[in-house]
């Protein structure tokens, strides 16, 4: 079974600093229909304007990725973490037991448009962890790159739970056939360009969930960006 969650049907919030898209429910924004999917807690879509940001604020029993489009983020956390994030380095925070951290715009000039990705934990209670790497040289600009995993795998960022995220690239009429492991389900989310996907074509901010399916088909249109998640 093929979902489509369209991206003008997200959760909106426009704070003037901060324009972000929920395509679960989030904060003060509400879905009983889209709660999760799967481990999949969060998918967020925002962009910081030039000097805005999230001040400290806290987490506990998440995995949470940070995934940037373009721009940069720099980070700071309760773990003594400083970091700035930039288009192609992923990074990766197991709150655990809790920690703080805050997030600001690195640019005075540009905006920086990021995904946050919230994934729930299968080990609670565990000591924070953060992670960040970059992927400039593992890749694939015409297929999908790994880039988080339980154990970390194939040198992705590790996570606390039976996810595989996978960052996508297509040229323009290329395409990837996805099998689909039995008792498993798919995300994808486009963040650029637009797929076509059987007979419906998909623009940027559009979200698929995929279930008791063993395989699909993504078509690139024009060129494209995406993020696929592979979960129970």
């Amino acid at each position: 079974m093929i979902r489509i969650r369209r991206s003008e049907d997200r959760g909106y919030v426009n704070h003037g600093w901060l324009e972000s898209y929920h395509s679960f429910s989030f904060a003060s924004y509400y879905d009983q229909d889209h709660m999760n999917f799967s481990d999949l807690r969060v998918i967020n879509e925002d962009w910081i304007a030039a000097g805005g940001g999230f001040p400290m604020h806290p987490h506990k029993d998440m995995e949470i990725i940070t995934y940037i489009v373009s721009g940069e983020l720099a980070h700071k956390d309760s773990m003594g973490n400083g970091s700035v994030i930039r288009p192609g380095d992923i990074q990766r925070m197991s709150a655990g037991s809790g920690i703080t951290h805050s997030e600001f715009n690195h640019s005075s000039d540009n905006p920086v448009h990021l995904l946050q990705i919230w994934i729930d934990t299968c080990n609670q209670g565990i000591k924070p962890e953060y992670e960040q790497k970059n992927f400039a040289e593992l890749r694939n600009d015409n297929g999908l790159t790994l880039i988080a995993s339980m154990g970390g795998r194939h040198g992705s960022v590790h996570i606390n739970q039976d996810v595989n995220v996978f960052s996508g690239r297509l040229n323009a009429g290329q395409g990837v056939h996805l099998d689909i492991r039995r008792g498993r389900r798919l995300w994808m989310q486009l963040i650029s360009g637009s797929l076509g996907l059987e007979s419906e074509c998909l623009g940027p901010g559009d979200g698929v969930a995929v279930s008791d399916q063993l395989d699909v088909s993504l078509v690139a249109e024009n060129e494209s960006e995406f993020l696929l998640f592979d979960l129970n």
